[in-house]
């Protein structure tokens, strides 16, 4: 049973942002400081990355824990009313993302998931970032070895 109303519910849902998520500002001020510059959701790549660094072929996504079901991560629960609605939802989302991924791997891209949950201790995450990107973009074979 939900405890809100179904006006508040609505309401409240409306509030969350699909852009300039503060994980999304934590790993773009981070990136900003170290030099990197990128462009922003870019509309027409495949699941509208998050950041797209186009010089160094890489791009990154940043995904709420909840939303996009964090393996393991204590912010992926689940609700407890309309079971089967955020089931189905979920499932979507997480086969969304998979689609976009490989999609863009198989144009050439590199591509980093960064998670919520990850956003928290800036060091690991300052030392994930770089060694992402100064890495060298891993050839078609190489990555279709991974997908297989």
């Amino acid at each position: 049973m939900d405890r809100l109303s179904p006006n508040r519910r609505s309401w409240l849902m409306s509030r969350i942002r699909g852009k300039d998520t503060t994980p999304e500002l934590i790993v773009r001020r981070l990136l900003h400081r170290l030099g990197y510059r990128y462009r922003l959701h870019h509309p027409r790549m495949p699941g509208k990355p998050d950041l797209v660094l186009k010089s160094r072929r890489k791009i990154v996504f940043i995904h709420g824990c909840f939303w996009h079901r964090h393996a393991g991560c204590r912010k992926a629960t689940s609700p407890k009313s309309n079971q089967s609605f955020w089931q189905e939802k979920f499932e979507k989302n997480v086969a969304r993302d998979e689609i976009a991924r490989l999609t863009l791997e198989a144009q050439g891209w590199d591509v980093l998931v960064v998670w919520q949950c990850e956003t928290k201790d800036l060091e690991i995450l300052e030392r994930s970032l770089i060694t992402f990107l100064e890495a060298p973009v891993r050839d078609r074979k190489e990555r279709q070895d991974r997908v297989s």
